[in-house]
């Protein structure tokens, strides 16, 4: 079976930058299963294998070092939305969470 005819799945990614951040002007990277991907700020989609546990992970990088750093792995049968947020301080991890689900008014 070549690369081509795998069953792939999509893996929604929404990168949060805090509203008061020590940095500016950096922009996040993505990486799926080692390999690493530019992205922007906002909401973004990966495809994945979709019979494989695959490993996400986001990093911030400042020119002098990474920073922000998170990682997930992400099994076949999980939710395919994730929520990255960044560090508001370019020393601290970030954090890679299920998305929270808004609860009804009654």
């Amino acid at each position: 079976m070549s690369t081509d005819d795998r069953a792939t799945r999509r893996v929604d990614l929404t990168l949060h930058k805090p509203w008061f951040a020590l940095y500016w002007g950096i922009k996040p990277t993505v990486v799926v299963d080692g390999r690493g991907h530019p992205a922007q700020w906002g909401v973004g989609t990966w495809q994945v294998p979709a019979d494989e546990t695959v490993t996400l992970a986001v990093f911030l990088f400042n020119r002098m070092w990474r920073f922000g750093r998170a990682e997930r792995a992400v099994e076949p049968h999980q939710a395919p939305a994730l929520v990255y947020r960044a560090p508001a301080l370019p020393f601290l991890p970030g954090s890679i969470r299920a998305p929270q689900t808004k609860r009804s008014q009654a």
